[in-house]
């Protein structure tokens, strides 16, 4: 059962706008994972904090997450699993705040969870409770929270920043952004952290989709057949390799492997898959040795779903017979098959976007910003955390990982 915590914080009341604005030591703009992660750690710290966001309810990508369970950390983090043009930022933030520290926290809420596979974390029950533990630890911290307050202007002089809602001002020494990126902008996101960081002259890592689905050629298309079909593959893109399912799709592929590797593909790479990850060489010589009546659609059936199976028997024909029997195919033609079916390579067209992405790669430099505190170097009191900075985690709860170690990071600054 989900388990009930106390109403966070305070709302923000409608007031007139004025030439005084509220003050506060801090402004967090954006209620996602990392913005009330710092906002709470800040809070509880003695700061008057007020935690912002443009939508209705706080942690929505939260609550979408992990098919509703949120997949908030994973227990293998460390530095490798993360894509920076600067891979050493990431080092200082995730070594200070672990999983393990998250862990706990979850515990002390006495929210159930799992292991589900290679270290991923979910909750047992809902992802709510995620967003409710935050919130819980954001009243703690008596910060205050609005929502349904997109932001009009943001001004900086004399060390203080002035951000204007529709109806107020708030001003403070900090200023946060924790908006993300525009991946799954149905859900609200924008780009509007890059817009606050080119308008102090930070810049822009061009952002991209990640962890989204590749799209196919229409040379392809006879593989939209198989829409539906998974199998354990090994994905490559360049030197990066994920063994985990592939899904294909009517536009192409998708699965965590195929979503892994997206977020190293670019325009023209190719994506290679190891269809039989398990088979020892020579598998296929074996097979006719002692089944030499079988054809090669029967023996890729033995170890593949019948479809692809069958897919890539006719696909593979030009290299012998797999309509008739394994007797009549030469060796070096099924030592030949064995070597394409270890690396079946896929050149996509594309890839589904941010409509569809999980989350952005890209976005404010690392250069521009401290690995220890998340400020920019060049504007003090300003800060970036989460998704909106060029930091970029693997699939499985590595991006939560991010989000509290960063938000963590910051706040202990504020």
């Amino acid at each position: 059962m989900l388990k009930r915590l106390p109403n966070a914080g305070k709302t923000l009341s409608k007031v007139p706008m004025s030439q005084s604005p509220t003050s506060y030591d801090a402004i967090i703009l954006g209620a996602g994972a990392a913005g009330m992660m710092c906002a709470a750690i800040a809070g509880q710290r003695g700061r008057k904090v007020l935690l912002v966001d443009h939508a209705g309810r706080a942690g929505k990508k939260i609550l979408i997450s992990g098919g509703g369970r949120c997949n908030f950390t994973n227990i293998h983090t460390r530095p490798e699993c993360y894509l920076s043009q600067n891979p050493h930022f990431a080092k200082s933030a995730l070594k200070r705040y672990q999983p393990s520290d998250f862990i706990e926290l979850v515990d002390s809420y006495k929210i159930a969870w799992h292991e589900k596979t290679l270290g991923q974390l979910f909750c047992d029950y809902s992802a709510r409770q995620i967003v409710e533990l935050l919130l819980s630890e954001c009243a703690k911290g008596d910060v205050e929270i609005g929502l349904r307050c997109p932001v009009r202007d943001i001004a900086h002089a004399h060390g203080q920043f002035r951000v204007a809602f529709d109806d107020r001002t708030a001003a403070a020494a900090a200023l946060v952004i924790a908006t993300g990126g525009p991946a799954i902008p149905k859900m609200g996101a924008t780009g509007f952290a890059y817009d606050v960081a080119r308008r102090f002259r930070l810049e822009v890592i061009a952002p991209r989709p990640a962890l989204v689905p590749l799209t196919l050629a229409e040379s392809e298309k006879d593989f939209g057949q198989l829409t539906g079909l998974a199998a354990d593959v090994v994905a490559r893109c360049g030197k990066a390799a994920f063994r985990e399912a592939a899904l294909f799709t009517h536009k192409g592929l998708s699965g965590p492997a195929i979503l892994q590797v997206s977020s190293y593909w670019s325009s023209g790479m190719p994506v290679d898959l190891d269809l039989l990850p398990d088979r020892p060489a020579g598998w296929l010589t074996t097979a006719k040795r002692a089944k030499p009546k079988s054809s090669l659609a029967s023996a890729l059936t033995q170890v593949l779903p019948a479809r692809l199976a069958q897919l890539l028997a006719q696909r593979v024909s030009t290299q012998g017979d797999p309509g008739g029997v394994l007797a009549n195919v030469s060796d070096t033609s099924l030592k030949d098959i064995e070597r394409r079916l270890s690396a079946w390579r896929f050149m996509p067209t594309g890839t589904e976007g941010f409509a569809k992405a999980e989350v952005t790669a890209g976005g404010v430099s690392t250069r521009d910003l401290s690995s220890q505190t998340m400020q920019a170097k060049e504007v003090p009191g300003l800060y970036f955390i989460g998704e909106a900075v060029d930091v970029t985690g693997w699939l499985g709860g590595y991006n939560f990982q991010w989000a509290w170690a960063s938000g963590w990071a910051c706040a202990h600054d504020l």
